[in-house]
């Protein structure tokens, strides 16, 4: 069995036979949310000029985000656009969608001056062509273009999802501080 670290650079180098892996060992759910959370903080420090809350937001936005969208890809994926060969659970989902998340990491770099933008942008590509090779083969597709479809229709309903939660925890937070005179 790899390391967190050979799996997290196995993951991020689009290495399918690291995600077949990680989709095969029921151990490594923790690892995938350590994954989640690690590319998480990366990506709240480089949004500390934001405030400190930027990085408790990022983390719990991420761990919503990976089980809404390891759901999503196993409802979509699994059950709404199988193949014949298509066998998976939402474990494996988790599993494949956390260690998706590897690339984020380095979203730290996001706090270079001029280049933040760029460089969030690009690992935001990079995590959605890993999340492509892992959902290819937790799923067991026999072709790329599946994956892809599978991939963009999850990535959208859970940005919705996400969205929709950070507008009720603004719109929460705006009438409870209106109520107490803050």
């Amino acid at each position: 069995m790899a390391s967190l670290s050979d799996r997290m650079m196995g993951a991020a180098m689009l290495n399918p036979a690291t995600y077949e892996e990680v989709e095969a060992d029921q151990t490594a759910t923790g690892q995938a949310a350590l994954v989640v959370i690690l590319a998480a903080v990366a990506s709240g420090v480089a949004g500390l000029r934001l405030g400190f809350g930027i990085v408790t937001w990022m983390i719990i936005a991420s761990l919503i985000g990976w089980v809404v969208w390891a759901l999503l890809t196993y409802v979509i994926g699994a059950r709404l656009m199988p193949e014949p060969t298509t066998r998976a659970d939402l474990g494996q989902l988790l599993r494949v969608v956390g260690f998706a998340s590897a690339p984020g990491v380095l979203a730290i770099l996001a706090i270079l001056p001029f280049f933040g933008g760029l460089i969030r942008f690009a690992v935001s590509v990079w995590q959605l062509a890993a999340m492509v090779v892992g959902v290819r083969q937790a799923l067991d597709y026999s072709t790329t273009g599946r994956a892809v479809v599978v991939c963009l229709i999850g990535f959208v309903l859970q940005w919705i999802v996400i969205w929709m939660l950070f507008m009720m925890t603004v719109g929460t937070a705006a009438l409870v501080g209106g109520a107490f005179g803050r």
